[in-house]
């Protein structure tokens, strides 16, 4: 499944341009270290932001070389397969990132707690993790905790996931970046 690039977006226009405004207007802080966990040919930072943020480094570990490689984004990047081992090990060192953030794949781990434990162990005290996910999946790939799941178990699935792996986690916390159309009106949830 992962040998041949996808450069396609797995979320419609709408959702990518939400991830977008969120990872670059209030996730990421000037001159951050970031962890682009399951990267793939985008890492949802927008250009211009990019180059005001002065990011230190913007890491991106992920399956397909050419996917990492085509992603403007990234200052350096690493092939890993983060359901190949149960005693997974992030390549990084200790405390190297201010932020971790986990694009549209959390529900393609095997080992959740794993990697969550990994990601916590990689970040600086202080720093914060985001885990971003839609209603959107390949059912061939996904797990079946998911695949049987609505979106509010979703939420608590990874809060579980952060909660529970041994990482450290505090102030865990949801938020909904989703917006709606209604008779034309814009509605944010």
């Amino acid at each position: 499944f992962y040998s041949d690039p996808r450069f396609v977006e797995h979320v419609d226009e709408q959702a990518v341009e939400s991830m977008t405004k969120y990872i670059s207007n209030r996730l990421l802080l000037p001159g951050d270290s970031v962890l682009d966990l399951c990267s793939s040919w985008t890492s949802h930072i927008s250009r211009s932001r990019l180059e005001e943020l002065k990011l230190k480094r913007v890491a991106g570990l992920g399956m397909n070389a050419k996917e990492l490689e085509a992603n403007n984004a990234l200052t350096e990047w690493a092939v890993k397969d983060l359901n190949e081992d149960k005693n997974v090990k992030l390549p990084y060192d200790n405390e190297s990132f201010d932020v971790v953030m986990c694009q549209l794949s959390v529900d393609y781990l095997i080992h959740p707690l794993e990697v969550m434990r990994e990601a916590s162990r990689v970040l600086k005290s202080g720093g914060k993790i985001a885990i971003i996910f839609s209603n959107r999946l390949f059912l061939s790939k996904a797990v079946g905790l998911w695949t049987g799941s609505d979106d509010i178990e979703h939420t608590y699935t990874v809060g579980c996931y952060l909660h529970y792996c041994n990482g450290g986690f505090k102030d865990i916390e949801a938020e909904d970046l989703s917006t709606r159309k209604q008779k034309g009106n814009e509605r944010v949830i």
